[in-house]
């Protein structure tokens, strides 16, 4: 096993030497302007250690782990364009650098490449692969639909809502894990395992997210706080905040849908201070991370492996950005 940092090296290089045909400019420019911005390396990272895990090597998984990194960053480019996100990790959105058509086409050629790269696996490994990557798929875009179809409800409940975030954002991490562990030629029963330690760090990685956008230090989480409660987005907070408050207090939260000021943000999460939903979402949070323990221990990977992984949960609900 290798530490973090040099997953991430190995990976960034990767990133490097995809090669881009010359021309169309316009088509392939924003892929590269895209994964050439960085980001936590998150999800190929996991591909990797999963693979060395279970007995491979990083080079056995490396086509994959850049499929993966390419079809997530193809989410973040429709994403935004939905959104009208004008910033993406410290720089101009595609559509805002471009405009919304070249992010929607170079997005639909970003997701045919991560298939192209994730089909390149040993004839009889890619069924499975690519079964994983499509079905996978499928459940982000529904995640998607979902937290759209939030937007106009009042009555989420907190169990939709942690179907919804472990449809858009966990899954994608559970596949991370299990092609890792299918690349080396593991048995079944532990890429499963592995699948289910990832959507669990998923669930707990998207609330840490939820938190640190309230309570996170502007100058340590790398943007303004409160952003979800300037958009009223329905995060794990809200939903149980409008679950505990009494008329009033319910009232006043909603009053302030549409509005963007400090002065919301200020009312709102002295709302949640309040209620104490900050303490129930840390507690939720603690809560995957026991999950992701259990079942790290019910896979049958070297000691090392175990202790990389374990380490590397529990530091992403500690992070502080």
């Amino acid at each position: 096993m290798k530490m973090k940092n040099e997953y991430i090296r190995l990976i960034d290089e990767a990133v490097a030497r995809i090669h881009y045909p010359a021309e169309p400019r316009g088509l392939y420019e924003p892929i590269s302007y895209t994964l050439d911005c960085g980001g936590k390396r998150l999800r190929p990272m996991l591909v990797l250690a999963a693979c060395e895990a279970c007995g491979g090597s990083a080079s056995d998984a490396m086509p994959q782990a850049l499929g993966i990194e390419m079809f997530h960053n193809f989410t973040l480019l429709h994403d935004d364009v939905m959104d009208r996100a004008d910033m993406r990790r410290g720089k101009p959105t595609v559509h805002n650098r471009w405009n919304e058509s070249t992010a929607i086409l170079s997005g639909d050629a970003m997701l045919t490449m991560s298939m192209q790269l994730m089909s390149k696996c040993r004839e009889n490994m890619l069924a499975g692969v690519m079964k994983l990557f499509n079905d996978t798929a499928m459940q982000i875009y529904e995640g998607q639909q979902y937290d759209m179809d939030f937007e106009s409800r009042d009555d989420v409940s907190v169990a939709e809502y942690i179907d919804m975030i472990r449809l858009k954002t966990s899954v994608l991490l559970g596949c991370a894990c299990e092609t890792g562990a299918m690349m080396a030629g593991a048995p079944e029963v532990t890429r499963s395992a592995f699948y289910r330690y990832g959507v669990a760090l998923g669930l707990a990685f998207q609330l840490q997210d939820d938190w640190l956008d309230t309570y996170g230090d502007p100058s340590v989480f790398g943007k303004n706080i409160g952003g979800d409660i300037l958009n009223d987005k329905k995060t794990y907070l809200r939903i149980t905040a409008m679950d505990k408050a009494d008329e009033h207090a319910r009232g006043r939260i909603k009053s302030l849908n549409g509005v963007r000021s400090d002065e919301k943000v200020a009312v709102v999460r002295g709302i949640y201070d309040t209620l104490g939903v900050a303490d129930d979402c840390r507690r939720l949070i603690e809560s995957y991370l026991d999950q992701t323990l259990k079942e790290l221990d019910a896979i049958d990977i070297p000691d090392e492996a175990k202790a990389f992984f374990a380490e590397y949960a529990k530091q992403s609900i500690s992070r502080r950005s």
